[in-house]
């Protein structure tokens, strides 16, 4: 019989003890990414002091109105729609609208949702307790509908000098003790993957940040995750431009973004107005690069998540965000869902375990799949993309029929489906 060596002993009384640490619950209702589809969502339509939203036509920041028919609560806008009513909106930071939103996801069997946090929320103290209330509500909905559920930080604010991303360590510990982010009260649904929590960074690697990435702290905050006793034994999951790997076009060229690539565990390229069903053959394109990311992960032992998005507008927002470069409306169009299932197929088709969708409520950009109006308002001013004749629950659906295909419960389909 072989002896143990004391130093044997000390480092298994040590992996035993830093397990014993870890505040993260062990079980899971999704202990994997594979197989799921999941969404951006990010809840940030609140409520101003004053009780209207969008007070007039003047102040449109989005491109896509809600069908707003199911919620508990709604509120007055500036806006009038055809039939001359007022046009409603729904406040983010009513459980109700949170509940509701949940409740979608599981009547059309959309696997759950990566919340986004952005930057600014992690800052101080006070911050991310004012920031809480939207995911406490999500983490309740997610574990009563049985919905996946994980954190996605969003570097945007991050400032060009001065400022490293190291609050998000802070921030993570917060949601951990206070949120109780990994360790609901009820049906635990946080994401896992390979066993561990599923922790998001998106906005590194893209030419139009201010931030230096190797100035940062990234590789400080991927190993706290990572690594750390208490908080950390989490997948990290980072969130990268669509050509990442040849570091052009809409990504940095620096290849200490592959290093930092390197240090994570799964990759999701961002790929919303990178391809567009008003080119020839460009899901083509889309599967070619889907195949390429593919057989460079495999190399490195990373994971990959293609993203699918239904379609782009960004004409009301960029007329405050690029006033002397305002954008079309309808851009990169739906085409009746056509686009957004070319997508679906197509990663699966590549061989896509796990995908990513942009986004589940985000009407500013036009890219939600949530419920959304065909008869948005009427204005002079702003412009609004409509859903083409489709009933307003079409993306959900189709999300859906790609969900089961994805977990081979139905034969994939290269047409779109049809629905009885």
């Amino acid at each position: 019989m072989k002896k143990i060596s004391l130093v044997s002993i000390l480092a298994l009384v040590g992996c035993v003890l830093a397990f014993s640490q870890n505040k993260h619950a062990q079980n899971t209702l999704y202990p994997s990414y594979k197989g799921l589809i999941m969404a951006g969502y990010q809840g940030w339509f609140q409520l101003p002091e004053n009780g209207v939203i969008y007070p007039d036509e003047n102040n449109i920041r989005l491109d896509m109105w809600p069908d707003v028919r199911e919620y508990e609560k709604t509120y007055p806008t500036g806006l009038k729609l055809a039939d001359g009513s007022v046009a409603r909106f729904f406040n983010s930071e009513d459980k109700s609208t949170i509940d509701l939103h949940f409740k979608w996801m599981r009547e059309y069997g959309l696997d759950g949702v990566f919340m986004q946090r952005f930057f600014n929320r992690t800052r101080t103290s006070e911050s991310r307790k004012k920031s809480s209330g939207i995911l406490q509500n999500a983490l309740d909905a997610s574990s009563l509908n049985k919905r996946a559920i994980a954190v996605m930080y969003d570097l945007s604010g991050l400032r060009a000098t001065g400022e490293d991303c190291s609050s998000i360590i802070e921030d993570w510990k917060f949601l951990v003790d206070e949120i109780k982010v990994t360790n609901q009260k009820g049906t635990n649904t946080y994401l896992h993957h390979k066993g561990k929590p599923v922790v998001a960074i998106w906005g590194i690697g893209f030419p139009d940040r201010p931030y230096n990435i190797r100035n940062i702290g990234l590789e400080r905050v991927i190993d706290f995750l990572k690594n750390d006793p208490q908080y950390g034994g989490c997948t990290v999951m980072l969130g990268i431009p669509t050509f990442w790997r040849d570091l052009n076009s809409d990504c940095i060229n620096d290849p200490y973004l592959h290093d930092i690539i390197k240090s994570a565990d799964i990759i999701m390229p961002w790929m919303v107005q990178r391809f567009s069903p008003l080119l020839h053959n460009d899901m083509d394109r889309y599967r070619d690069v889907i195949l390429e990311d593919m057989k460079w992960c495999k190399k490195e032992g990373i994971e990959y998540v293609p993203c699918v998005y239904p379609g782009f507008s960004w004409h009301n927002l960029s007329k405050f965000e690029f006033p002397d470069d305002v954008k079309p409306s309808g851009s990169i169009p739906r085409m009746g869902g056509k686009f957004y299932w070319q997508q679906m197929s197509t990663a699966i088709r590549s061989g896509a375990e796990m995908i990513y969708v942009a986004m589940f409520d985000e009407v500013n950009e036009g890219t939600a799949i949530f419920k959304v109006s065909d008869t948005p308002p009427v204005s002079n001013v702003a412009k609004f993309v409509d859903l083409e004749g489709m009933p307003s629950d079409w993306y959900l659906w189709l999300t859906g029929e790609a969900s089961q295909m994805l977990k081979r419960q139905k034969p994939l389909s290269q047409k779109i489906p049809e629905r009885n």
